[in-house]
């Protein structure tokens, strides 16, 4: 008969902690409602949109299918026998000049400043510019118009506008009678580049700040200073993200309404003389400006220029999703 000895140092096998079914089935419960709740705000999100655009194309079919003078009877603007596409055309070239003249001033504007926070300046004062530029964003269009037609306008942009026109008059962008108020499509183009630079800087700072430790620092070891280093690992790096925020900041030019209005002097030309007044409008300028008194067909013709906003703002954010979905850089995994 064989016995089991127990040794005195042998320590009794610690005891199996309870599973813990209950807080399985919590966690379990609550991805549940996590993913709910996340796939219904997409859905939301969709809905909205759609909803949007169903409204612009009801509203705005009853201005497609009206007739030419029946137009010009309810828009004091509409000339006789012109179309609705033709009426709408130098809207639609008037918005996508301001837009584009802004872009080019704040671009390159913008990534120099997200370069300076992100590289070049100290902790504190990146920190320090960083919250400067994002409050930059906050400021409401009214004060960007009234800081526009009231001192950028006529006391700073204006003799500079004169000049421009005197010694480059004979290029098509700065001919024609410069306008004596600053009231052109050139301070416009300023005002809406200081108005979309925060968004492009932001974008940018943080394209910026993911490029990976190891490319910087194997550029170091070969010896570049630092704006190779910026040239030849940042910039690459970050190419995808500076056009996405670009193009963020042309969506946000191309929907301005409020500074527009206060500043530009109003045309419905296909002209390219931004120092010139009344030459040329957008299509927000528009809509606000004639609202008040559209009734109507006046009305379904103000939301049918809306229509052309909505899918010309829609084709440029598809456009900056689908150069970003091309380099999976952007998201700085890598």
């Amino acid at each position: 008969m064989t016995s089991t000895v127990t040794s005195p140092d042998t320590e009794p096998a610690a005891p199996r902690p309870p599973r813990r079914r209950r807080t399985r089935a919590a966690d379990r419960g609550v991805n549940r409602v996590f993913r709910w709740v996340a796939t219904g705000s997409g859905v939301v999100i969709l809905a909205v949109l759609a909803a949007v655009a169903i409204f612009l194309v009801v509203q705005a079919l009853p201005a497609i299918t009206a007739s030419s003078d029946e137009l010009g009877g309810a828009v004091n603007r509409f000339g006789e026998g012109e179309s609705l596409l033709g009426f709408t055309g130098p809207l639609v070239f008037g918005t996508l000049l301001a837009a584009a003249l802004a872009l080019v001033l704040a671009t390159p504007v913008a990534v120099g400043i997200a370069l300076f926070i992100s590289h070049y300046a100290p902790r504190r004062l990146a920190s320090a510019l960083g919250y400067v530029v994002d409050l930059l964003a906050a400021v409401p269009s009214v004060v960007f118009g009234l800081w526009g037609f009231l001192v950028l306008g006529q006391n700073v942009l204006k003799p500079i506008w004169a000049w421009l026109g005197d010694v480059a008059g004979w290029f098509p962008l700065f001919s024609g009678q410069v306008s004596a108020t600053g009231k052109n499509l050139a301070t416009v183009a300023v005002v809406l580049a200081v108005m979309i630079l925060p968004i492009i800087t932001a974008v940018c700072r943080e394209v910026f700040l993911q490029t990976p430790r190891l490319h910087e620092e194997a550029a170091l070891a070969l010896g570049a200073t630092r704006w190779e280093v910026v040239r030849t690992a940042v910039l690459p790096f970050g190419r995808s993200g500076i056009v996405s925020a670009a193009m963020l900041g042309l969506g946000r030019a191309l929907g301005e309404t409020m500074a527009v209005l206060m500043i530009l002097s109003p045309g419905f030309l296909y002209s390219f003389k931004i120092l010139a007044a009344g030459q040329q409008q957008t299509i927000a300028a528009y809509i606000a400006a004639d609202f008040p008194e559209a009734s109507g067909l006046g009305v379904n013709t103000l939301i049918a220029t809306g229509l052309a906003l909505f899918v010309i703002t829609l084709a440029v954010n598809m456009f900056a999703r689908w150069i970003v979905a091309r380099r999976k850089d952007f998201s700085g995994a890598n």
